[in-house]
């Protein structure tokens, strides 16, 4: 006999004993949120931002996680996880102040669709490892998003902003598992890479020809990158760590010499961009 799966009214009524404290805070983070948005004794910066004005600072928050995270700095993490809730909390005040949602909509939302993408905790669906999540939770989020009749094609549920390595990441992966047709040499995705490198060589193509080409070519390395088992996004950011310390080495050694970057020898300029 089956042990009784846990519905989404269990989970939302379940409350560990670790975050047992945590309601009362939640509350009183939304009661700060609401004095700071108050018309009259709120904060005039707070009440003049917009969904659009915040945008930025909800993403900058975002990278700050993923640099505390990196920097396996547990202090900042913490820090950086309440700034990210903010945003979270801001965005849930101001869509209850146009009367469209609140925040306990958007908690609601979030428990129905884990409970909802995780068939094999809450029902009695099978996943045997996490390579069967993930085909799952793809399946159940396609489903969400088809329409009531007809069909969609399979990018128009692709992230349309972001940065345009994780997206062209997230485009190719949503044909690739379509599909399934997808060679797994690396050798097609590096010579269409290498194609449209060469066009740039023979002379000096107009801007927009350029962009075209250096677009296809980096859109071409993130196959390449798919197909070797590497995440785009983060080789760039490998490769920028590795450009700022080989700049930080040569200002250090320029510092001795009491000079600075600018009087660097077109040898020693050379060096910062080297890939070794």
């Amino acid at each position: 006999m089956h042990e009784r799966r846990r519905t989404n009214e269990d989970v939302r009524t379940r409350t560990p004993e670790a975050s047992a404290g945590a309601g009362s805070a939640f509350q009183r983070l939304l009661g700060l949120m609401a004095e700071l948005r108050d018309p009259v004794r709120g904060c005039p910066w707070t009440r003049a931002q917009t969904f659009e004005t915040i945008v930025p600072y909800t993403i900058e928050e975002v990278y700050e996680v993923v640099d505390a995270i990196r920097a396996g700095d547990m202090e900042a993490l913490c820090d950086e996880l309440g700034d990210l809730l903010l945003q979270v909390i801001y965005h849930a005040r101001m869509a209850e102040e146009a009367g469209a949602f609140g925040v306990a909509e958007v908690i609601d939302a979030l428990q129905d669709k884990l409970v909802r993408r995780h068939p094999h905790v809450f029902a009695d669906d099978a996943a045997v490892d996490s390579e069967a999540v993930m085909r799952n939770w793809e399946r159940i989020k396609a489903a969400e998003k088809a329409p009531a009749a007809g069909g969609m094609g399979v990018l128009e549920g692709v992230l349309r902003s972001g940065p345009a390595l994780v997206r062209a990441r997230k485009l190719q992966d949503a044909v690739s598992r379509t599909t399934q047709a997808e060679a797994a040499s690396t050798a097609e995705p590096a010579a269409e890479a290498q194609r449209s490198l060469e066009r740039l060589h023979p002379v000096a193509p107009e801007p927009a020809a350029a962009r075209r080409a250096i677009g296809d070519a980096m859109f071409a390395l993130v196959r390449l990158s798919r197909t070797s088992g590497v995440d785009a996004e983060a080789a760039l950011d490998d490769a920028n760590a590795r450009f700022q310390e080989r700049v930080s080495q040569l200002e250090q050694v320029l510092h001795r010499d009491r000079k600075t970057l600018r009087d660097a020898s077109p040898e020693q300029y050379e060096s910062v961009w080297s890939s070794r």
